[in-house]
């Protein structure tokens, strides 16, 4: 059995999910611009994870640390990102694991994730991008792709068919900006939220996350 640990210093909130044997690898995992980290997908797919044997830390961010309802500021965006490097930092030192140090997250949280991936390429080993907002819904021309072209961090994007925030084309026209290896997973008839309840997203996540990293072997991570 995984066990699943609350942690609450203060400018850090989340959840931590432990393998029961030696991880092979961590993830730093949180969410979208309207909820927080206890949410039935990121809880999902942080215990599917745990089970394949990845340590999983789902965690607030920084606007959601600040006030417990309501979106994020444009504004303040800046601040979300440095709170993804701090936690990331923390996992590395008070959580280490021998395998790669992976960061992901839903929507808002998976583009400020990836922001902050393209700015300092040495933050993560990898990314895993739960229906990243490519656009907001009903328009296409305002595209979200300014940083893909700088983005040298390995890819995994999870996405659905009929989520509004971005096309299943659009999508693998953003990827192809980004210079690094990318893995698209698609749930036919899914939209933005990705229910777990009605499509295997937990299952096929965990399998592409694997076979992208290698992590059915040893990993050992040299940075």
């Amino acid at each position: 059995m995984t066990t699943v640990e609350t942690v609450d210093s203060g400018e850090l909130r989340g959840f931590l999910h432990r393998p029961t044997a030696s991880p092979v690898a961590t993830l730093a995992l949180t969410h979208g611009a309207g909820s927080d980290c206890d949410t039935v997908l990121l809880r999902a797919v942080a215990e599917g994870f745990a089970d394949a044997g990845i340590q999983v830390l789902r965690f607030d961010l920084a606007f959601r640390v600040r006030k417990p309802k309501g979106p994020p500021h444009p504004s303040r965006a800046g601040e979300d990102r440095a709170g993804i490097a701090d936690v990331v930092a923390m996992l590395c030192e008070d959580y280490p694991t021998p395998g790669p140090v992976l960061l992901g997250g839903h929507s808002y949280g998976g583009r400020q994730a990836s922001m902050a991936a393209a700015a300092n390429p040495s933050l993560a080993d990898g990314l895993l991008l739960l229906s990243y907002p490519l656009h907001p819904p009903k328009k296409p021309e305002k595209l979200r792709t300014e940083h893909l072209p700088e983005l040298n961090t390995p890819t995994a994007v999870v996405h659905g068919s009929k989520d509004e925030f971005a096309t299943t084309d659009e999508m693998a026209a953003a990827l192809a900006l980004v210079p690094a290896t990318t893995r698209l997973v698609e749930f036919d008839g899914a939209r933005h939220d990705l229910s777990v309840t009605r499509f295997p997203v937990v299952e096929k996540t965990v399998a592409a996350v694997l076979e992208l990293f290698e992590l059915r072997g040893s990993f050992a991570r040299t940075r």
